[in-house]
């Protein structure tokens, strides 16, 4: 996964990302760097002896990427800027990173600025406002990373990367958050069959209770059940009645009888939880599904690709199923790399990066690696598995099957986005606490945020 709040470190959220700290507190981090910044003579420029070989250009970049397909990933980016002569160098957090704040501040202070950074969802926009980050210039043509690019990505991408006619980052691949994986080996030997509703899960989970096993893994981290809070939602109304929840913060939606079934739901899901329910990484909690001690765990695609990478086979060792009643739905959270304002890169070079992450290619491999699909809208299937196909093709139907991550970072109010994780935890936590007033609290929360953002 993508984020610090996915390494298994941070109890605040994702897959996401910088949403912990401030804006504010980055303006004034990236103005203190700009006093702090040292740069080592002839950095970004390069003095060249006859027939010498082209020194590389250096490209540091800074992301919250940790686990094992998300460095496949990244070496993917790599290897290919390595062939026009750019040199991918990842700044790694220290262990006992996790605080996007501190940590870039750690980095400010150090004098070590990243040229690309790792930023998701709204903040792109509210960063390229307060002057934070480099946009990417029109290249000639119309390929894709040429500046071009709105008729090359799916329009919500487009909308999330671009700002009265400013591109302002390089998106690599749309992750699908609404899904269930399963043990196919413990699936075949019960005789059970992925859960389309309801209805078919509870009997799917008494089968797999009755058979020693735990039916569904599930971590106490705040972010990972919003993630599943918000997969409940959807199932029980639709994307339109999501976004106007999270989205337009409508309170009249907190009240709603469907929100209240969502709730409802995660209280009977925890039934089928281990017990208790421990705050694991992302990583382990999917451990638990493939190693046969839980028959399935709702998680983001990005758990596809990790356990990919650890050599397991999409539809041999494991399936990918939507969760039930969103087989048309779309939970979405999208990776996207900015450009500093540091000046070290330049606008040429940037544009050929872009130009690099979207060709078809490098598109397809990032992506398979990730677990995520192409943000390309013509992007080949036949190198995708069936859960990216599926994936892709509802991602493609366009905005009514399409809903934006809460707790991935795609939402753009993040102090309305923790105060709905918080409440999410606390009715899980408390089982004496009551659905009614949780959503009457909920709702207090979005007339609150509405009036203040």
């Amino acid at each position: 996964m993508d984020t610090n709040k996915h390494s298994g470190t941070s109890n605040v959220s994702p897959t996401s990302g910088l949403r912990p700290f401030a804006l504010n507190d980055l303006v004034a981090g990236l103005l203190l760097l700009g006093c702090l910044l040292t740069i080592e003579p002839g950095y970004g420029q390069t003095t060249v002896q006859p027939d010498a070989p082209l020194p590389a250009q250096p490209l540091r970049v800074l992301t919250w990427w940790k686990s094992g397909a998300d460095h496949k990933a990244a070496d993917i980016l790599s290897d290919r800027l390595a062939k026009d002569n750019i040199q991918w160098h990842d700044m790694v957090f220290p262990p006992g990173s996790g605080d996007p704040k501190v940590d870039l501040k750690k980095w400010m202070l150090s004098g070590l600025a990243p040229d690309m950074v790792q930023l998701k969802g709204p903040l792109i926009s509210q960063w390229f406002d307060q002057g934070l980050i480099n946009e990417f210039k029109p290249l000639p043509g119309g390929a894709p990373g040429s500046g071009k690019w709105d008729k090359a990505l799916f329009p919500a991408v487009t909308d999330l990367v671009r700002k009265n006619g400013h591109l302002l980052a390089i998106p690599l691949g749309v992750h699908r958050m609404n899904l269930v994986f399963y043990n196919r080996a413990e699936f075949a030997k019960l005789g059970l069959r992925p859960p389309v509703n309801w209805d078919e899960f509870i009997v799917d989970a008494n089968k797999l209770q009755k058979d020693g096993i735990i039916p569904l893994a599930q971590s106490a981290q705040p972010w990972q059940l919003a993630a599943l809070f918000e997969t409940l939602l959807l199932s029980e109304s639709s994307p339109e009645f999501y976004k106007r929840a999270f989205v337009h913060k409508d309170p009249s939606t907190f009240a709603d009888n469907r929100f209240g079934r969502a709730l409802y739901r995660l209280r009977i899901l925890k039934k089928y939880m281990p017990s208790p329910v421990k705050e694991l990484s992302w990583v382990d909690a999917t451990r638990m599904v493939i190693n046969g001690n839980a028959g399935m765990i709702v998680m983001g695609d990005f758990a596809k690709g990790e356990l990919n990478a650890g050599g397991y086979t999409t539809d041999v060792n494991f399936g990918c199923a939507a969760v039930p009643n969103t087989a048309n739905y779309h939970i979405y959270s999208i990776d996207t790399l900015v450009m500093l304002k540091n000046n070290l890169v330049p606008p040429e070079l940037a544009d050929k990066i872009a130009q690099l992450f979207e060709s078809p290619n490098v598109q397809a491999d990032y992506n398979i690696a990730k677990g995520s699909v192409s943000v390309l809208r013509n992007a080949d299937q036949i190198k995708m598995d069936s859960c990216a196909r599926n994936s892709w093709n509802v991602f493609s139907r366009g905005s009514s099957a399409q809903a934006p991550s809460l707790a991935h970072d795609m939402i753009a109010d993040s102090q309305f986005s923790d105060a709905v994780t918080a409440e999410i935890v606390r009715f899980f936590t408390d089982d004496s606490i009551k659905v009614t007033e949780t959503q009457r609290r909920m709702a207090s929360i979005a007339r609150s945020s509405r009036w203040q953002y």
